[in-house]
């Protein structure tokens, strides 16, 4: 086999809390990710140059080592000394800096790839070990449905997923930086966590109602303050109907839930003329 093709899933947040600071920086959290049914499709071809060359459908992406894609496919190069080159090319459809995973979940699908490619057979947690040491996000995004994330999101209990939902995602034109949500979260300022066991009972019986009344998440504190577009966007969700709305992780990213694949469709036909980064998405399980 000379050549693979992946789906690299896009995931939401269903709830996200933030349990402390390290004395590192980094945060310690607790969450439920839940992925949904919009994807990159990674094309990966063996080469005999040794070079790693990465080319993607959007020109605002970087095509070096600032993309998670290239740096997946050189760790996996250097710390397996695989004696080959790699074309990518990345057909980019989640949108970019925009709290659904679209880098860590490309770079998942890289280690995928080779591992099969270069018939590695790593164990899946070897994949993931590998994949966290390029970003907290990355080894969820080697699950496949949803999953409870702690310790800085590497620590994963899967879970049942929320089951055939229809939801409108509307990213606004402008990307957030992980990095400085986290830097600007106050616990002082936060006024309502999630119940992640409450959600994940809802979500074992499919209790549609406590689903979306738990549906919460902590980051919201920073980042409607630092773009009150955010909160303009949840706001319009709710006057077309959503019966559910949240920022997914650091944002900007909202997604509302509908009650059918109709209703997210009408509201998505309003919500495009404003912002047009917008889509009718189902949960994956």
């Amino acid at each position: 086999m000379d050549s693979i093709q992946i789906k690299a899933r896009a995931k939401i947040n269903l709830t996200l809390d933030v349990l402390g600071r390290r004395e590192n920086g980094y945060h310690d959290v607790e969450m439920i990710m839940q992925q949904i049914n919009i994807y990159d499709v990674i094309t990966i071809k063996k080469t005999s140059s040794h070079e790693i060359k990465l080319t993607c459908s959007d020109a605002f992406l970087p095509l070096d080592e600032k993309n998670l894609a290239y740096k997946a496919a050189k760790v996996m190069s250097e710390t397996f000394n695989l004696n080959v080159g790699f074309e990518i090319h990345i057909e980019k459809n989640i949108p970019i800096a925009a709290g659904l995973a679209g880098g860590s979940t490309d770079a998942a699908a890289v280690i995928k790839g080779i591992n099969a490619l270069c018939e590695l057979d790593l164990p899946l947690e070897k994949q993931q070990e590998i994949g966290f040491t390029l970003g907290a996000d990355v080894p969820f995004c080697f699950m496949e449905g949803c999953a409870i994330a702690r310790g800085l999101g590497e620590l994963l209990t899967p879970i049942r997923g929320f089951e055939h939902a229809w939801m409108v995602l509307v990213k606004p034109s402008f990307g957030v930086s992980t990095k400085d949500v986290y830097t600007n979260f106050d616990f002082g300022k936060v006024k309502r966590r999630p119940d992640t066991w409450g959600m994940v009972k809802a979500l074992e019986g499919q209790n549609r109602h406590e689903i979306l009344s738990g549906l919460c998440n902590v980051l919201e504190t920073v980042t409607l303050n630092m773009h009150p577009k955010v909160s303009d966007i949840k706001a319009l969700l709710a006057s077309f109907g959503s019966e559910g709305v949240l920022m997914s992780g650091s944002g900007p990213t909202v997604f509302g839930v509908f009650s059918s694949y109709e209703r997210a469709k009408t509201a998505h036909k309003k919500l495009k003329k404003h912002y047009p980064q917008s889509f009718v998405v189902s949960t994956y399980n």
